[in-house]
């Protein structure tokens, strides 16, 4: 289904929202299909919660819809927009390194982490892989049960249909590229 220009210019829940209604899918049928709680996917989109990119992909194959529709950004805007962005997203901002991959298997995003912070709520776990190199900064790389901590320079590659979280355990902003690869 084609899409208005307007529509990129939307807050990400509000685009959801927006989607899952014209679909006509419940909020029950999204949280059976990525396994959030509806309290957490009304908070999405009432904008109290903006999620990271690992829900924003589930959320989006329970909607049938590209996630490229949630993640494109105008180019005369970017800056203006990511610096916002990152205020609202409770420490935590990603910008999209492929525009134009919307109908592709593989992703790439900046991911700015300020520090000694995490993404609140839930772990990520989506289907296919994920490749996570660190630019600056020191994190922490929860893979299931198993921990790892990455430093400048060094990256990851792990299987991403394995809950996973992120988080800064250093004290300056911590900057990533993560690649994304999914079926």
């Amino acid at each position: 289904m084609p899409r208005k220009k307007k529509d990129a210019l939307l807050p990400v829940g509000q685009k959801i929202k927006q989607v899952r209604l014209e679909k006509d899918i419940p909020l029950e049928r999204v949280a059976n299909e990525t396994g959030f709680a509806v309290d957490y996917l009304k908070k999405i989109e009432s904008g109290r919660k903006i999620p990271p990119v690992g829900a924003l992909l589930q959320i989006a194959r329970a909607l049938e819809i590209d996630s490229g529709f949630f993640l494109r950004e105008q180019e005369s805007t970017l800056k203006t927009r990511v610096r916002a962005y990152t205020k609202r997203t409770d420490n935590y901002a990603y910008t999209t390194l492929t525009p134009g991959a919307e109908n592709k298997h593989l992703k790439a995003f900046k991911v700015t982490i300020e520090g000694l912070s995490a993404h609140e709520g839930v772990g990520y776990q989506h289907e296919g892989e994920e490749f996570t190199y660190v630019l600056k900064g020191k994190v922490e790389i929860t893979v299931g049960e198993h921990v790892n901590l990455l430093e400048e320079g060094e990256s990851l590659h792990f299987n991403s249909g394995i809950r996973h979280n992120l988080r800064n355990v250093g004290q300056e902003t911590a900057e990533l590229i993560v690649v994304i690869y999914g079926p």
